[in-house]
């Protein structure tokens, strides 16, 4: 019976031994550490518009800042404007990357690869589009003159040494901003 606790308490260690040595091997490979640039995005800029709605966007930088690559998996814009803070316009958002546009509105996985390595770029160029929408019989301009602020969320899925998990990054779209871009004279209530 003895013999038995033995090999038990030395299988043990062994196999914590093993599982640390694991973790020390792992912690100085690194890992991917992958940042969305939201605050340095470029300035909005009409696409497309006419009397009813108009397309915008702007560019948002995620960079991997880590030893290992990652694999960005999904990518998708959803603008912030509910109904019970402004009615007069809808909004709808998808997500690019530039000068890769595609007409399915799918976002195609890509490898983000590490600092430095000279496989491939450690920097993403996410194209954020947002269509406005005017609702209630009016006008773009009617109704993009009594707009508000409102954010716009860019949520990507990404996946490295690290489990898949979802990250948020945010950019605020100001009334001013937009009316000013568009032309409009901005009333405030």
């Amino acid at each position: 019976m003895e013999f038995i606790s033995n090999v038990i308490a030395l299988a043990t260690i062994i196999f914590l031994a093993m599982y640390f040595v694991v973790k020390i091997y792992f912690n100085l490979k690194g890992q991917e550490i992958v940042i969305a640039k939201s605050k340095e995005h470029t300035p909005f800029k009409i696409e497309s518009r006419d009397e009813k709605s108009m397309t915008i966007s702007t560019v948002m930088d995620l960079v991997n800042e880590g030893k290992q690559s990652a694999l960005i998996v999904d990518c998708i814009v959803k603008p912030q404007l509910p109904f019970e803070q402004y009615d007069g316009i809808a909004v709808r958002g998808k997500a690019e990357v530039e000068g890769v546009p595609r007409e399915d509105d799918y976002f195609e996985a890509m490898v983000l690869f590490a600092k430095g390595d000279p496989h491939g770029s450690n920097v993403i160029k996410i194209k954020a589009i947002v269509n406005l929408t005017a609702r209630k019989g009016m006008s773009l301009n009617e109704a993009l003159s009594h707009m508000v602020d409102f954010p716009i969320e860019i949520i990507y899925r990404e996946v490295g040494r690290t489990p898949m998990h979802f990250s948020i990054a945010r950019i605020i779209l100001t009334a001013e901003e937009l009316t000013q871009l568009a032309g409009v004279k901005l009333i405030k209530n």
